[in-house]
């Protein structure tokens, strides 16, 4: 099983999406747990989420995902795991927030709220990651030679 989920070619497109997209939620992570780029911080990030009746361990693991996870997955660190966790965390709040705005970010303030576009492509390239691994730089290939080298015990 551990095999199966560390398992990744060479790609070089696998790693610069998997770079992209690590790069591209941390911030989002670090707005809700230590309140960088203007957020909120950890505990009006709680006290947010908790008011639209989610429970504190799903508000952990979202914290989680997006915080350490996208550093994670820019390392190429478990890639399937933490781009499941990043693509489930994109889609809910795609369902709870910007599906009733349409297709398009309100680009021009014209709109209620922002679309979901944004949010097809980290979904995309969530499941591009899940489906095919991390690539190439990966700590995932390190460890799928370790173990291969080892007869499948872990060093």
């Amino acid at each position: 099983m551990f095999k199966a989920l560390v398992a990744t070619d060479n790609s070089p497109a696998q790693f610069l999406i998997r770079l992209a997209l690590g790069v591209v939620i941390f911030p989002h992570g670090a707005q809700k747990v230590l309140g960088w780029f203007g957020g909120p911080g950890y505990g009006a990030t709680v006290t947010a989420f908790s008011a639209m009746g989610f429970p504190l361990w799903a508000i952990i693991l979202l914290m989680i995902s997006e915080f350490g996870g996208s550093v994670l997955l820019a390392l190429g660190f478990l890639t399937r795991v933490w781009a499941l966790a990043i693509g489930t965390a994109i889609a809910i709040c795609l369902k709870m927030n910007h599906l009733q705005h349409g297709f398009f970010m309100n680009w021009f303030g014209q709109q209620q709220g922002e679309g979901y576009e944004y949010h097809l492509l980290v979904l995309g390239i969530a499941l591009a990651l899940v489906l095919r691994g991390g690539g190439m730089l990966s700590m995932d290939r390190i460890l799928a030679k370790d173990r291969r080298r080892s007869g499948g015990l872990m060093l």
